[in-house]
This record gives C-alpha cells, sequence and structure tokens, in this order.
C-alpha cells in the first residue's frame, strides 16, 4: 500500500477524485481515505498545517503500520522566480526512493529536481523569502515535510516528496498569509477573509486569478501522483 499525505483538503481534492473505490477509514482516531489507482492500493492522509498538529496525526497514522512507500504532497511556495506557479517540484533532500529508477517518470512530468525548506510559520514575505533561499539553498518552502521526512524514516518507510508551487515572490498570495489561512485554527477564518477583501476590494480580482492558478496547479499535482503512483 501507498500512502499519500497532503496538509488539507483543499489540496488533495484532485487526487481524491482520481480514486476509485474510496472508503473512510480510522488509524487511532484520524480519518483517512483509501481508494486504487490502477491495482496500487493507496491511503491519503491530511497532516495538517505546521509541525505541532503534523507530527501528532502522522504518529498515529504511522503507528503499527508498514507501507510499501509514502509521499508528501501539497503546495509549497517558491523561493525564487525560476519556478512558476503550478510547477512541479521534487524535494531531493527529503526523498529517499532511488530516483534513478523514475528517471523516465519525472522526465515526461517535467518535474523539477530541488531542495525543499520546512519553515516553522506561514511567510509571505519577499525578503523573507530571499533570505531563506539564501541561508539554504532551497527553492521552495512548506511546512510539514521535514517532520514526514523525520518519520518515515524511523519507520523504514521510503519517502518521495512531491509538491506543486501555489505562490512565488512575482506571484504573492492575493492577502496576508495569517488571512488566507489560520494555523491556530487548522482553517481559514471566513469573518477575517471576508472583512479584508471588504476593506480591500481592489484585491478582489487578484484572488480570483489566483483560484483560477491554485484550480491548474492542483490538477497538475493530481495528474503527476496518479502518474507516479502507477509507476511505483
Amino acid at each position: 500500500m501507498i500512502a499519500v499525505t497532503f496538509a488539507l483538503p483543499e489540496e488533495s481534492s484532485g487526487f481524491l477524485r482520481r480514486l476509485r473505490d474510496k472508503s473512510h477509514a480510522d488509524r487511532n482516531g484520524i480519518t483517512t481515505i483509501r481508494g486504487k489507482i490502477g491495482d496500487r492500493e493507496v491511503e491519503v492522509l491530511h497532516t495538517g498545517v505546521g509541525k505541532r498538529v503534523c507530527r501528532q496525526r502522522l504518529g498515529k497514522f504511522l503507528e503499527n503500520q508498514q507501507f510499501d512507500f509514502l509521499i508528501s504532497s501539497g503546495f509549497a511556495g517558491a523561493l525564487n522566480d525560476e519556478i512558476q506557479v503550478g510547477d512541479l517540484l521534487l524535494a531531493k533532500n527529503f526523498s529517499t526512493v532511488n530516483l534513478n529508477e523514475k528517471r523516465s517518470c519525472v522526465s515526461r512530468l517535467r518535474i523539477h529536481m530541488a531542495d525543499l525548506f520546512t519553515a516553522p510559520t506561514l511567510s509571505d514575505s519577499s525578503d523573507e523569502r530571499t533570505e531563506i533561499a539564501r541561508t539554504t539553498s532551497a527553492s521552495a518552502v512548506d511546512m510539514e515535510t521535514e517532520f514526514i521526512a523525520r518519520a518515515c524514516a524511523a519507520h523504514g518507510i521510503p519517502l518521495l516528496s512531491l509538491r506543486v508551487i501555489s505562490d512565488t515572490p512575482r506571484n504573492p498570495f492575493p492577502a496576508p498569509a495569517h488571512v488566507l489561512f489560520d494555523v491556530a485554527i487548522q482553517r481559514t477564518d471566513l469573518p477575517k477573509l471576508a472583512t479584508f477583501f471588504l476593506t480591500h476590494p481592489n484585491r478582489i480580482p487578484g484572488l480570483l486569478q489566483f483560484a483560477r492558478k491554485i484550480a491548474h496547479a492542483r490538477k497538475r499535482l493530481a495528474d503527476a501522483l496518479v502518474a507516479i503512483v502507477r509507476e511505483l
């Protein structure tokens, strides 16, 4: 069985639509979704955003369970403008699957192979991202993969880290990160979001454009995951 993790359902919806024979399961109080891609069995976990909730949910998910592979997936923010919104990035610093054996698949999907940095907080500052890129040599940033990699290493599970770019320094979020998502409550605070755009109506076109780009990125990620799962 292959495990696939996403931080949030907003990231996984395209992939989940591609699963057949879907069902819900319970692993130590954590709800997961099971299904099939071709003849491969897949189980999907939403880890939540950030260290605390990710480690908690992943610990329960992997307890007394051995998966053949785990794919850490979802969105990531670019640290430079060489990678664009909708581009795929395979984190070579976290992935332990033998990439040489999958080179043909990676080549067909036009996946960037670069380092990924796991940050402690949401980052929407261009200056902050520039500093992260300078000090880490990473090309993108997320908030979960480092902890997923540690858990996989502890359980002896081969890891493939695949992300799709949701934003770049040149194409940032349409609102401050804390407005778009509240890490403390693990969801968007809708009254806060509505208040922001009511007081900044000039940002609404950017929000609509962002939503279209995210929909395209989500589809690209789903297509890539299906292709990779079939090859693993």
